[in-house]
């Protein structure tokens, strides 16, 4: 676990390897990745920050929740360029949107992208339903824990070690984040993708109201895998195929690195 620019990152892995960087979803932290961490073991050097807001990361001041996203942002530009190579950049949900925005910034150091159902920006903040939600679930948690994860094991497919590390980051989250820095950025999102310039993978389940338009999307670089029987977390629904995926792209992708 180190810091850098001031946010905590966890580090697994092998550190001679090529550097991935993954990057969580809201209410995650960088500690919420444990079945992928496990299965790539020592293939690659895997950076994992607690966004500001989570995890052992600092808290928002009230100067930064007026510019929320472009704070989170900057913590993985810095990342990024503190790291001697480029990198693969892996991201869900909020981490998505984040990752691809990093992408669009230093294209010189992402050698390959993998979003997983991206957070679609808006360009409004969070509707207040989802805010509320979001807080009666970490109030959930707060009072019970066990309860919380014996319902998820019973309500999801996730495994034991992703449910219980799921649990551990909600008591971490700043609340003041989630009640007031929700804003994503501007609304444009379709364009994004066509302005990339790196090997892109879009992982993402059968309903996905927050993916691009595919009649809007013409790039190349960008490939989108539907994930049968997938809700929004698609690697904790369908670990075996979301891992079989980014395997394949990322050797494909960084086949010619030396």
């Amino acid at each position: 676990m180190s810091s850098v620019e001031s946010i905590t990152v966890h580090r697994y892995g092998n550190p001679d390897a090529l550097p991935v960087v993954l990057v969580h979803g809201l209410t995650d932290a960088g500690t919420a990745w444990p079945d992928l961490v496990q299965h790539w073991g020592d293939r690659w050097d895997v950076h994992a920050p607690d966004l500001r807001g989570h995890g052992l990361s600092p808290r928002f001041t009230d100067d930064e929740l007026a510019a929320a996203s472009a704070v989170l942002l900057a913590d993985i530009v810095a990342l990024v360029d503190a790291l001697p190579e480029p990198v693969a950049l892996v991201g869900h949900s909020l981490g998505g949107v984040l990752a691809l925005r990093a992408a669009l910034a230093r294209p010189g150091k992402v050698r390959a992208l993998v979003l997983e159902d991206p957070a679609k920006p808006t360009g409004a903040g969070a509707d207040p339903g989802f805010v509320a939600g979001n807080e009666q679930l970490l109030d959930s948690v707060a009072a019970d824990a066990a309860a919380e994860v014996a319902r998820m094991l019973a309500e999801t497919p996730w495994s034991r070690t992703e449910v219980e590390a799921w649990a551990t980051c909600k008591p971490l989250v700043d609340r003041e984040y989630v009640r007031r820095g929700l804003h994503l950025g501007g609304p444009e999102w379709e364009e994004l993708f066509n302005a990339l310039t790196v090997p892109t993978l879009l992982l993402v389940p059968p309903d996905a109201p927050m993916a691009p338009r595919a009649d809007a999307l013409h790039n190349p670089l960008v490939r989108t895998v539907v994930v049968p029987d997938s809700g929004h977390c698609v690697r904790r629904d369908q670990p075996a195929r979301y891992q079989e995926e980014v395997d394949a792209f990322l050797a494909r992708t960084l086949a010619s690195v030396p």
